[in-house]
C-alpha cells in the first residue's frame, strides 16, 4: 500500500500531527525511512492503529473537490491582485500624463499672455506712431498752405504789375520772358 508522511497521516486519521509523531516515537505505529531520511507510515498501519476517517470514495472526491475549489479561489485571488496592480500602474501613468498636460497648459498660457502683452504694447506704439504721422501730415499741409498763400500774395502784386507792363509793352511774350529771368 501507499506510504504517507506525518501530516498526511494526520489528515487521513483526523488526529493531530503531534499525536502521530508521538505514536511513532513510542512504537505504537511502525514507520520506515524514505530516500530523503523522512519517516513514512504505511496507510494500513494507520488504519490498524487509529482507523481511517475517509474510507469511502465519495468523501475522497469531496476532498478533491474542496482542494480544487481552494486552488480555484487562490487563482482568482492571484488574478485579481494582478488586475489591481495593472490598474494601479495605469492610474499612475494617467496621473503623470495629467500632470504633464497641466504643465504644458501653464507654459502655453504664459506664452499666450506674453504675446498678448507684446501685441498690446505694439498696438499702443502703432497708434502713437499713427498719431505722430497724422500730426506731421497736418503740419506739412499747413506749411504748404502758408507757402501757397505767401506765393499768392507775392504773385498778386506782380500780376497787377504784369498787366500794366503787358499793356505798355509791345509784346506780351517779352514781359513773360522778363518775369522768368527774374527781372520783373
Amino acid at each position: 500500500m501507499a506510504k504517507v508522511g506525518a501530516q498526511r497521516a494526520a489528515e487521513l486519521t483526523g488526529k493531530s500531527k503531534s499525536t502521530i509523531q508521538r505514536s511513532m516515537n513510542s512504537g505504537k505505529i511502525s514507520f520506515e525511512l524514505d530516500a530523503n531520511g523522512r519517516r513514512v507510515i504505511d496507510v494500513s498501519e494507520l488504519d490498524r492503529a487509529f482507523g481511517l476517517q475517509q474510507k469511502s470514495g465519495e468523501s475522497s472526491s469531496a476532498s478533491v473537490e474542496q482542494e480544487l475549489q481552494k486552488a480555484s479561489s487562490m487563482l482568482e485571488v492571484e488574478r485579481m491582485q494582478m488586475r489591481i496592480k495593472m490598474l494601479e500602474d495605469q492610474l499612475h501613468a494617467a496621473n503623470e500624463q495629467i500632470a504633464d498636460l497641466k504643465e504644458q497648459r501653464d507654459k502655453w498660457q504664459k506664452q499666450a499672455d506674453q504675446v498678448l502683452i507684446t501685441s498690446q504694447y505694439s498696438q499702443k506704439q502703432a497708434e502713437e506712431l499713427r498719431e505722430k504721422l497724422n500730426d506731421r501730415e497736418r503740419k506739412a499741409r499747413a506749411r504748404r498752405q502758408q507757402i501757397m498763400e505767401g506765393q499768392m500774395k507775392k504773385l498778386k502784386p506782380q500780376n497787377e504789375n504784369d498787366q500794366d507792363e503787358s499793356e505798355t509793352s509791345s509784346g506780351g511774350f517779352q514781359g513773360l520772358w522778363k518775369k522768368v529771368k527774374g527781372r520783373a
